[in-house]
């Protein structure tokens, strides 16, 4: 049975579910940023999906990038899957400016970060929910 990292889940909002991965909103205002964790139990790198997997992740990443830089507008979308410190495998995808806190370096490991109000997480919520709406469900 499938289960989210424990760090995952305390440091994110869950946004809903695509046909193959959770999306969670991470919870911090800094910068818009989505990941994407593959409903597959025990596998911590994409080349351990099978193909039609592969290139599902493929396709809610790709969709994910160009939706959320769509909504705000990034110079620079930086998706990654690292696993360095939480093994479980997911996808961040981090929309960056050139006036951020942290640009160009890694956001990673970077000041501290700022957690939504409830007022601003139900707002940012329902924003990247409604560019999400094409593959979005509602998770159980």
């Amino acid at each position: 049975m499938f289960t989210l990292d424990p760090r995952l889940e305390r440091d994110t909002i869950l946004l809903g579910e695509f046909p193959l991965s959770k999306v969670l909103l991470m919870n911090d205002a800094r910068y818009p940023w989505v990941i994407l964790v593959p409903r597959v139990t025990g596998l911590t790198e994409v080349f351990q999906l099978d193909d039609e997997q592969q290139q599902q992740l493929m396709l809610e990443s790709n969709f994910v990038a160009k939706a959320l830089n769509e909504l705000v507008q990034a110079d620079k979308m930086n998706i990654a899957a690292l696993g360095n410190v939480v093994s479980q495998l997911h996808v961040h995808h981090v929309a960056r400016y050139h006036g951020d806190e942290t640009w160009p370096a890694p956001v990673w490991g970077k000041g501290q970060a700022i957690a939504y109000s409830e007022q601003e997480s139900d707002a940012v919520c329902q924003q990247i929910k409604s560019v999400f709406v094409d593959l979005l469900q509602d998770a159980d």
